[in-house]
Formats: structure tokens, C-alpha cells, sequence
């Protein structure tokens, strides 16, 4: 699902009236979501606890905010460090497989898109020599990161909500363009809680930024000794799906393309895709997560003869399903700004 619409920062009164009787639906969902918080947090609903330092990456709000990406990188720079850290994700939108189920051993990749999940392969791909675990109960997942690998830190994937795990650091990251949304919580917003769990967030990041100044002063008075730092998303590579030589970032100069994505934020890529001189004349547009299959893909080439996707599109495609079309894969990296300070402060946190 995208969520642009939620970027508008006033909503006319005939959009308010329309999603009016949403309303009490968010108001349920926030109050579930708070209770459930409260009710871990003072020990109410079990807790586990791990033999291991555990740095969980979420966010607030809904798609797009480069958590998994943000995982991956911090996942990597630890190892790089000196530290055995393995990634653990919920595998969200995988089907079949064990509860548990080792994506990858930190040297090979065992799992599939459909076993797996996209982002677990994603972060199998990109966070090279770690360990990577999927299943619904991260505490579980954390027993096995134990047990197989000897884990000294345990990065979560998407874990600010997963409350029945005990973290010893909780990252958030946000949109710069999206911040806060219109503040209201699910399916009226895009928040996953209401804002006051911002004052759980140890480290506050900002993708693509900066934040709308409200939104800057919103987070700021709610968690007024989290650590801020900023990221950023930038192409770093482009490759034809069927394999082959690397292209260029420079072919897409001009070229008209078709957009072909299965993300919580599509309109972003086709940001990436203008700022380096792409024109845009097609999309197809599928909700995140999306299990693809070759009708999907039907007639491309009478759209536009030449597409490009994401990674996390590209692990659930065949080559030969676009037929004519042409189908290249665009590669983003996350780009931490200063990470020798932020690293040096989540190390002093998990000692």
C-alpha cells in the first residue's frame, strides 16, 4: 500500500469528513497498541530476555523509512568491528519453510523469496559474512542465533513493536518527506502507535532528509536524549535482471522507463529514478510484500519496452517473465552520515 497521500501536512475539510469514520477505528488500534507496550513494559505479558545484547531497528510509521536497509548496514559495521552478530527478521509475507528458518549461515544462502521472505534476502545480499534467522517469535530466533552461532549481538529487523523480546537498544528511523504524516495512528495515519512511544527510541534517524520543522520539534520534545543521526539512500548500481554485465547509472539518462515495484513507498524509487534523468512513462505499481506471478507482468513491453525495478522486486522475479521487455534492477545503498560516532555510541550502549 502506498501511503503519499498521508504526506499532505493539511487536510482539506472535505478529505477530513471523508476519512472521518476512520477515527475510531485508529482510536482503538493506538489504545490497543499503548496497552500492549504497558503491559510488557511493567512485566505484565512475559518477556524474554536473551544471553545477548540485542539492538532492535523499527520505526513508527509505516513503509519506507529504510529500516531494513539501516539493519543490514549496522549489522555490518558491527561485524566489521569484531563483534558476532547475526540479523533476525519476521520473514513477513513468507510461506512455508520452519518456524525457524537460517536464511543464510553468514557464507551461504539457503533460503528462497517464498521460504524466506524479500527483505530477509535483502539482508542475506547486502550484510555479507552475518548470519541471517527468520520466524515470527524473534525470541526464538535469538535462542537459535545463540545456539548456532555464538551471538554476541542480536540486530532485529522491524522489532520496536515486537514487545515480548527485551532489547538493549531501540533504533527508529524516518522518512524525511513523510516525518509524522498527519500524526494520527492506523488506518486513519500511517503511525504503528501513538507518539508517545517515542520516548522508548534510544537513537532517532532520519532517511532522506531533514524532517519537517514540526515534526523536528515533535520528536525532539518527546525524546529529548535520543541520539540523532542522519542517513541517506543513493543509487549505486544497475544490472539486468537475466543476468549480465553491469550498466551504468548513466544509461538512464534520458531513457524512458516503466516502473515496476512492490514497496511500501514506490514513489520514492521514481524520485531516484528522475534525479538521474529517467523519464517515467509506465508503472505498475504492487502492495509491499507482493507475491509476484507471471500474469503480473503480462504485456510490458506494449507499455514500455524498457522497466526497471528494486532488489527486493527482483528476488521474487523470473527474467523471463517480461518477455520482450527489457527489465533492469536498480541497486540502493544506505549511506550513514558520520558513522564512526554513531557506531562508537551503540557500542558504549551494548558493553
Amino acid at each position: 500500500m502506498s501511503w503519499a497521500w498521508l504526506e499532505e501536512r493539511e487536510e482539506s475539510l472535505a478529505r477530513r469528513i471523508a476519512l472521518a469514520p476512520l477515527s475510531p477505528v485508529s482510536w482503538v488500534y493506538g489504545s490497543a497498541a499503548a496497552a500492549h507496550r504497558a503491559l510488557s513494559e511493567r512485566g505484565v505479558l512475559a518477556r524474554r530476555r536473551l544471553a545477548t545484547k540485542v539492538v532492535s531497528v523499527g520505526n513508527l510509521v509505516v513503509g519506507g523509512t529504510a529500516k531494513t536497509p539501516l539493519a543490514g548496514w549496522l549489522a555490518a559495521q558491527l561485524k566489521r568491528r569484531g563483534h558476532r552478530v547475526v540479523l533476525a527478521s519476521r520473514g513477513y509475507g513468507r510461506s512455508g519453510g520452519d518456524a525457524i528458518e537460517i536464511v543464510s549461515d553468514g557464507r551461504h544462502v539457503r533460503g528462497t523469496a517464498a521460504t524466506a521472505g524479500d527483505e530477509p534476502m535483502l539482508l542475506a545480499a547486502k550484510a555479507r559474512g552475518v548470519p541471517v534467522i527468520v520466524g515470527r517469535d524473534r525470541g526464538l530466533v535469538g535462542l537459535r542465533a545463540l545456539s548456532a552461532f555464538d551471538a554476541e549481538v542480536l540486530v532485529l529487523d522491524d522489532g520496536f513493536q515486537h514487545h515480548r523480546l527485551h532489547r538493549d537498544v531501540d533504533v527508529l528511523s524516518f522518512d524525511g518527506r513523510l516525518g509524522l504524516g498527519n500524526r494520527r495512528v492506523l488506518p486513519r495515519g500511517p503511525l504503528r502507535e501513538p507518539l508517545a512511544a517515542l520516548s522508548r527510541a534510544d537513537a532517532i534517524g532520519v532517511v532522506d532528509g531533514p524532517l519537517p520543522e514540526e515534526d523536528d520539534r515533535e520528536i525532539a520534545k518527546r525524546a529529548p536524549d535520543a541520539y540523532r543521526f542522519e542517513t541517506a539512500r543513493r543509487p549505486s548500481g544497475l544490472r539486468p535482471l537475466g543476468g549480465g554485465a553491469a550498466l551504468a547509472l548513466d544509461d538512464l539518462r534520458d531513457a524512458e522507463i516503466g516502473l515496476l515495484t512492490g514497496v511500501a513507498q514506490p514513489l520514492s524509487v521514481r524520485r531516484t529514478l528522475e534525479s538521474l534523468g529517467a523519464r517515467v512513462v509506465a508503472e505498475r505499481a504492487f502492495p509491499d510484500h507482493h507475491r509476484y506471478r507471471e500474469a503480473d507482468l503480462d504485456e510490458l513491453a506494449a507499455e514500455a519496452p524498457r522497466w526497471v525495478t528494486t532488489e527486493k522486486d527482483a528476488v521474487k522475479l523470473l527474467p523471463t517473465w517480461g518477455g520482450s521487455a527489457q527489465i533492469d534492477v536498480l541497486a540502493i545503498e544506505l549511506a550513514v552520515e558520520k558513522p564512526r560516532p554513531f557506531l562508537e555510541w551503540l557500542e558504549s550502549k551494548i558493553r
